[in-house]
């Protein structure tokens, strides 16, 4: 009998040591390196400073313009992503003709590598890329001048990069939304026809507050995603111009492997891990409050 109970731990035994290898043992070195410095010479031993690299997170004011930068980034990214797939989902959840097609065609974005759709977008905005020659054959270029800095500009990088993000996205999360719509009974609908709940506002009376679960799970998990853009900001602005477009987790990456400031990029690490970790706890309450 005794042997019996731990049979299931010996199933359990190797993904736990894998999980420890590699999670669980570098998190808790980076934990500790957070209360250290750790840069330049990493043949040497880590010195401990304590709280040093907190004091010098709080007046560093690139890291305050990169938390910035990655609110924004909230902001903009994480409504679209909300109501927009949604839509989507309404759409192709009809019963018409080759719809199958349509689905295929919006989820095609999110297979497709995130590093290849960050260069072939970087090409889409260059100074004689698609977008611009667009505006000048409509003849629009009176107005915005002859090219506009879509990765180059201050004010326009981080929006630039957004639509990738929204675009990569939208077909990802239209698939969470498509599972929850087939799970509502077609009779729900039909008895809000009869009330007269019919067209688009049925949707505004029956399909958004029964698809509020989904809605949560992906306001939440799209924050944790734009909280943690990288690739986009790497393969397409590299943070510039001027820190404009550079996120938290392209600040950690630079110091980290960049600048050599392990302990100090372990540090900002363990802030986003505290505000990633608020959002999942969110998340969990959220989902435990709505089963009760």
């Amino acid at each position: 009998m005794e042997n019996r109970k731990i049979i299931p731990y010996l199933f359990l035994f190797p993904a736990l040591t894998l999980l420890g290898l590699t999670v669980f043992w570098p998190a808790l070195n980076a934990f500790f390196l957070s209360f250290t410095r750790y840069e330049y010479d990493l043949t040497q031993a880590p010195q401990w400073i304590g709280f040093a690299n907190f004091r010098k997170l709080q007046s560093d004011p690139v890291f305050w313009k990169t938390v910035g930068n990655t609110f924004i980034y909230l902001v903009g990214v994480v409504p679209v992503l909300v109501a927009a797939p949604l839509a989507l989902a309404i759409l192709v959840n009809q019963k018409l003709r080759a719809i199958g097609w349509f689905r295929a065609a919006y989820y095609t974005p999110v297979i497709i590598s995130l590093v290849v759709a960050g260069i072939a977008w970087k090409w889409l905005y260059a100074e004689n890329g698609f977008f611009n020659q667009l505006l000048k054959m409509s003849g629009l270029s009176f107005i915005f001048g002859e090219s506009i800095p879509w990765l180059t500009s201050p004010n326009l990088a981080i929006f630039s990069v957004m639509v990738v993000t929204i675009w990569k996205g939208l077909g990802y999360y239209m698939a969470i939304y498509l599972a929850g719509l087939q799970s509502i009974p077609g009779e729900v609908y039909e008895a809000a026809a009869i009330d007269g709940s019919d067209g688009i506002r049925k949707h505004f009376d029956i399909t958004v507050p029964l698809m509020r679960p989904y809605l949560f799970l992906v306001a939440v998990i799209s924050s944790i995603s734009a909280t943690k853009v990288f690739e986009e900001v790497y393969i397409m602005t590299q943070g510039g111009p001027r820190n404009s477009s550079k996120t938290i987790v392209y600040y950690l990456y630079e110091k980290a492997f960049t600048e050599l400031e392990i302990g100090y990029a372990c540090t900002i690490g363990l802030m986003l891990f505290l505000f990633i970790f608020a959002l999942s706890l969110l998340r969990l309450v959220f989902t435990v409050n709505h089963e009760s």
